[in-house]
């Protein structure tokens, strides 16, 4: 299994810089990108201790509710302030939030060729004239630090969608490994309130396309096409952290049950099946879009 991860660690990384060299079809970057995170972030979230928190039923069914708030608040703050003053502080925060996401994303790599003291021993840092507040820190995590920052400026000065992504997969890879279910039951609970909340906010109102066409951070990824007219294709964070946290779930009670991974099978195999069918009804859509089109266009000449 271990192998089977450095693979899937490998391959990630080489598709996401792979646009920069040859030109990948955006469709099936979509899919490979979607599926390797989320197995990658999967046995990422295996651990020898069991989560310190993790997520009950109760907390499933006001998720959507929650999601739903945060989402009017941005619509609202995109309606009535400045796009750029909202967007300014969105970068500040992300570019913090970013550090932390990749620096730990980083950290099983870089910690393998640091010193054992670096990666074992915990500093404790007191801030200067306010002594209650301290922070924890090994020299490992300072050192993993480093390209999290480079990372982090280089997105908020140029906003590459190269940065982009790292940064996103960095949150989604991050996402599946600390977000916990406490059971199927919840997962279940969950997916079920988020299948209608995306319905709402995507079909009947104009809320969900507005914030994201407005909200310049890296919650999405964004898969370059070649077409002026439409350069990305894009892939919301949530649809892979989402379905990834059940799927890791599946993966952590097979391993808790010391048995072949079925049940991580059964749930990866969905997910893949779930982004293959979802792209291709899209693209059927396109292409029924483009034809009534073409067709308008010859009734009018």
């Amino acid at each position: 299994m271990k192998n089977c991860e450095r693979i899937a660690n490998l391959a990630l990384a080489g598709l996401t810089v792979a646009p920069l060299v040859v030109r990948v079809n955006p469709n099936l970057n979509v899919v490979l990108t979607a599926c390797l995170t989320v197995y990658v972030g999967c046995f990422r979230s295996v651990k020898d201790s069991p989560p310190t928190e993790t997520m009950s039923k109760e907390h499933a069914m006001r998720f959507p509710l929650v999601g739903s708030a945060m989402l009017l608040s941005l619509f609202l703050l995109f309606k009535f302030l400045s796009k750029d003053l909202v967007n300014a502080v969105l970068t500040a925060y992300f570019f913090v939030l970013g550090i932390v996401a990749l620096s730990a994303t980083l950290l099983p790599a870089i910690s393998r060729f640091l010193p054992k003291p670096w990666n074992d021993n915990l500093i404790v840092w007191r801030f200067p004239y306010f002594k209650s507040l301290e922070v924890e820190f090994k020299k490992s995590q300072v050192v993993a630090g480093i390209p999290g920052t480079f990372f982090c400026a280089w997105y908020a000065w140029k906003k590459h969608w190269l940065a982009n992504n790292i940064l996103g997969l960095s949150f989604c890879i991050q996402g599946i490994e600390m977000l916990s279910l406490g059971s199927f039951k919840t997962g279940a609970i969950l997916l079920v309130g988020l299948f209608f909340y995306d319905i709402f906010w995507v079909f009947f109102t104009p809320v969900m396309v507005s914030v994201a066409k407005s909200f310049d951070a890296p919650i999405k990824l964004l898969f370059p096409t070649g077409d002026a007219l439409r350069p990305y294709s894009m892939l919301g964070l949530g649809d892979i952290v989402i379905p990834g946290i059940f799927v890791a779930l599946a993966l952590r009670f097979d391993v808790s049950k010391r048995s072949q991974p079925k049940y991580f099978t059964s749930a990866f195999v969905g997910y893949v099946v779930g982004v293959v069918l979802t792209i291709v009804l899209l693209a059927f859509d396109e292409s029924s879009k483009s034809t009534e089109e073409e067709v308008s266009k010859t009734h009018e000449e």
